[in-house]
């Protein structure tokens, strides 16, 4: 009986994604919780869709198969959220073990799961309070284009970037560093605070005169958004959940993304979403770090040797397509790496070059997960 549980449930849901919602709702001791539940019958329409598109993916697009493959067993551990909330729970414990998770001045916020409540369809767990990362970096632009005078439709012509908001940032070619930024915001800090101070000289002094308007103060919340710090994050949470945990979320995708503390000028990343946790033994992350520092050396021979001994396999084993499937899937994408196609037409023409036989299963969502956040790095 939800009333034996519950004090109040929201109707209104404030989320959907595929497989359920979320409501707003209260315990009966007045804890504040979100409450997911899933949709009926979703899992048998969802293993009817994948088996449709692996059929199609047979025979029309073979490349993708063996990740699918892997996908769907991944996407399968979403329909019992009692393991969800396990996963939940062991990513974040693993988080505030190394520090990375927890209050507001650590990198990240991971909601708590309240174990003893949830069921196969059923998962409640902690609120985090904050809107959809992309949502807020967004907001953040239209506040500091309009500092500068400009509007966030013109932003989005390359000329006006180039002419304006490129210049005070002092762009390069992949956009500001981290330290770039927090050098930027250093110096309107610097700005808000003599401003801040002549306000309150102004207040106290000529404030006081009979007809005379009060100065505002401007606070911390008017300072731009370290973006570049914010990837640099994520990056390293889900490096450290794939190479050093082995526990790690196989779906960081922006809508798992939040961002916390906007207001009070303290901006956190909240991690939600753990229904695809993939799990790598020691020995998978020791080949997977060698694999990466190969790749950081550009060493093609270690690259191709290490592929080999994850797994993969192809029909002419040709060193330079293992290379390029090596890059791509775990380490970069750009214009020039993929001779100015989109990865998928990309990978695609490796797989016709070379037909792929095997790929290192264990890796496929380790490879999601980098393509993800490169995506959301050019973003």
């Amino acid at each position: 009986d939800l009333n034996e549980v519950f004090s109040s449930i929201e109707e209104t849901p404030i989320g959907a994604a595929s497989i359920g919602q979320v409501h707003r709702a209260t315990l009966k001791d007045g804890t504040p919780v979100v409450v997911k539940v899933m949709y009926p019958g979703v899992e048998d329409v969802f293993r009817g869709d994948v088996r449709t598109i692996k059929m199609f993916c047979e025979v029309a697009q073979p490349v993708h198969v063996p990740p699918l493959i892997e996908i769907e067993k991944q996407f399968m551990t979403e329909f019992d959220y009692r393991r969800e909330s396990e996963q939940l729970d062991r990513v974040r414990r693993n988080m505030v073990a190394a520090d990375i998770s927890g209050d507001s001045s650590r990198l990240c916020a991971i909601p708590r799961p309240h174990l003893d409540l949830c069921t196969k369809r059923v998962l409640v767990m902690e609120e985090l309070k904050g809107n959809k990362l992309v949502v807020e970096l967004k907001k953040d632009m239209e506040r500091q284009m309009q500092r500068v005078g400009k509007s966030l439709e013109k932003f989005g012509d390359e000329e006006a970037m180039g002419s304006s908001f490129s210049k005070e940032f002092a762009l390069g070619e992949n956009g500001p560093t981290s330290e770039e930024y927090d050098t930027f915001i250093g110096l309107l800090d610097a700005k808000r605070r003599a401003s801040n101070f002549y306000s309150a000289l102004y207040n106290a002094s000529v404030g006081w005169l009979p007809g005379a308007k009060r100065r505002t103060y401007e606070g911390k919340s008017s300072l731009p958004i370290n973006h570049a710090r914010l990837v640099d994050d994520l990056l390293h949470i889900h490096g450290h959940q794939v190479l050093v945990d082995g526990c790690f979320n196989g779906d960081p995708h922006p809508g798992n993304i939040l961002l916390l503390g906007v207001e009070e000028g303290r901006p956190q990343l909240g991690l939600i979403d753990y229904g695809q946790v993939k799990i790598l033994t020691k020995e998978e992350r020791l080949l997977f770090c060698k694999m990466i520092v190969a790749l950081a050396d550009n060493d093609r021979q270690r690259i191709c040797s290490l592929l080999k001994e994850a797994g993969y396999r192809s029909r002419r084993m040709d060193p330079e397509i293992m290379y390029k499937y090596a890059r791509v899937a775990y380490d970069e994408d750009n214009e020039e790496l993929t001779e100015g196609k989109h990865i998928q037409l990309y990978m695609e023409q490796l797989h016709d070059d070379d037909p792929v036989e095997r790929l290192p299963q264990q890796y496929i969502m380790a490879s999601r997960v980098s393509i993800l956040l490169r995506g959301l790095g050019h973003a």
